[in-house]
C-alpha cells in the first residue's frame, strides 16, 4: 500500500515529466516553423498538422520524399541561419529568415557567397497575385537562386507580349496546353502567325486549319519535334502566374495573356506542404513548376542529359520541405 501522501507526490511527478515533454516537442516544432510563420494559410484546410500556431497540409506526396535524390550545393548556411535565428533584411529592416520576400535578398545571417545561383536557359517572368501572400509564396526561391534571369511583376504590371509571343509561352494547364515536347512544333505556328498579322496576302490562306495537329497526324508531329529541334531555341522566354489556384481566372484571362502558346506540366507531383484542398497533386507550387519545366526542356527541347543543373533551384523549398517534415515526425503528426 502507498501511502498517501506519496500518491499525491507520485501523481504530481508524472504529470510534471508529462509537461516538460510536451514542452519539448513544442520547442522542436517551433524552431521548424519559425521559418515559415509568415505564411497563413487561408480557407479551409484538409489533412492539416499543426506545428505550434501553424497549420500545415499534407499532400499525398509529402510522406516520401522525392527531393533527396537532388544534387545540392551545401545547405550547411541554412543551417547556422536557423539556429541563429530571425535576422534583419538589409533594405526594409523586417525581421526575417533566410531572406526578406519582400525585396528579395538575403538577410544578415545567410552570406550572398554562400548561396548558389542558376543559369538558366531562357528568362523568365513571374507574374504574381496581388492578393497572394508574400510570405507563402516559392517565386522569391527564384529570383533569390536565379537573378539574372528573373522578373517578378505584381499584377495588373504584366509586360506587352504580343509583338512576341512566337518567343513567350505561358506555362499554365487549360483545354488549349501542350506537352513541353510539344513546343518546337507549336512554335512554328505561332512564328508564321506572326508574320500573317503583318500581311495581308496571308489572309487567303486559312493556316490555322491547315497547322489543326489531328490524331492521326501524331507520327508527323514526332518527325516535326525531331527535325526541328531549333526551333524550340527560338523560345526566349517562359511565363508564370504565382498565385493561389482559387485566384488565377483573374490573371489568366488577362487579354495581355491572350494568345500565348500555354504549356502544361502534366506528370509531375507536388511536395509543396500547402497543396491547396480540391486540386490535384499535379497543381505545382510556383517554384516547383519553373524547376520541372527547366529539367523537361533541357532533355526534351534541348536534347542533352540531364546532370543536375537546375536541381539548386529547389535549394530553399527542399530545406523547408525536410524541415517540416522533421517537425511533423517529432510531434507525431506524420
Amino acid at each position: 500500500m502507498i501511502p498517501a501522501g506519496a500518491g499525491r507526490a507520485l501523481f504530481v511527478l508524472l504529470t510534471a515529466k508529462r509537461r516538460l515533454c510536451a514542452s519539448c516537442r513544442l520547442t522542436m516544432s517551433l524552431s521548424s516553423s519559425t521559418i515559415l510563420n509568415e505564411e497563413n494559410s487561408q480557407g479551409p484546410k484538409r489533412n492539416t498538422a499543426r506545428l505550434g500556431s501553424l497549420e500545415l497540409q499534407t499532400p499525398s506526396s509529402f510522406q516520401d520524399n522525392p527531393l533527396q535524390k537532388l544534387q545540392l550545393a551545401s545547405q550547411e548556411v541554412l543551417e547556422k541561419a536557423k539556429k541563429s535565428g530571425r535576422s534583419k533584411c538589409p533594405r526594409c529592416s523586417s525581421s526575417r529568415m533566410f531572406y526578406c520576400y519582400t525585396c528579395f535578398v538575403l538577410v544578415e545571417t545567410v552570406p550572398t557567397t554562400e548561396i548558389p545561383t542558376v543559369k538558366l536557359p531562357l528568362k523568365i517572368d513571374i507574374i504574381k497575385h496581388p492578393n497572394e501572400s508574400d510570405g507563402k509564396s516559392t517565386a522569391v526561391h527564384a529570383k533569390l537562386l536565379a537573378p539574372d534571369d528573373v522578373t517578378i511583376y505584381k499584377y495588373p504590371c504584366i509586360p506587352e507580349y504580343k509583338e512576341k509571343r512566337h518567343e513567350v509561352a505561358l506555362i499554365f494547364p487549360g483545354p488549349d496546353s501542350v506537352s513541353v515536347k510539344d513546343i518546337a512544333f507549336h512554335l512554328q505556328k505561332y512564328s508564321r502567325k506572326g508574320v500573317c498579322d503583318t500581311d495581308d496576302d496571308c489572309s487567303k490562306e486559312p493556316f490555322l486549319k491547315k497547322a489543326r495537329v489531328e490524331p492521326t497526324e501524331e507520327k508527323d508531329l514526332n518527325e516535326c519535334n525531331s527535325s526541328n529541334v531549333n526551333e524550340g531555341t527560338k523560345l526566349k522566354k517562359i511565363v508564370f502566374i504565382d498565385s493561389t489556384w482559387n485566384q488565377t481566372n483573374k490573371i489568366i484571362t488577362d487579354e495581355r495573356l491572350q494568345g500565348l502558346l500555354q504549356i502544361e506540366l502534366k506528370t509531375r507531383k507536388t511536395c509543396f506542404w500547402r497543396h491547396q484542398k480540391g486540386k490535384p497533386d499535379t497543381y505545382l507550387s510556383t517554384i516547383e513548376a519553373i524547376y520541372y519545366f527547366f529539367v523537361d526542356y533541357h532533355q526534351e527541347i534541348l536534347k542533352e542529359n540531364y546532370k543536375g543543373q537546375y536541381d539548386n533551384l529547389l535549394f530553399f523549398f527542399s530545406f523547408m520541405y525536410t524541415l517540416i517534415k522533421n517537425a511533423k515526425r517529432g510531434t507525431g503528426k506524420e
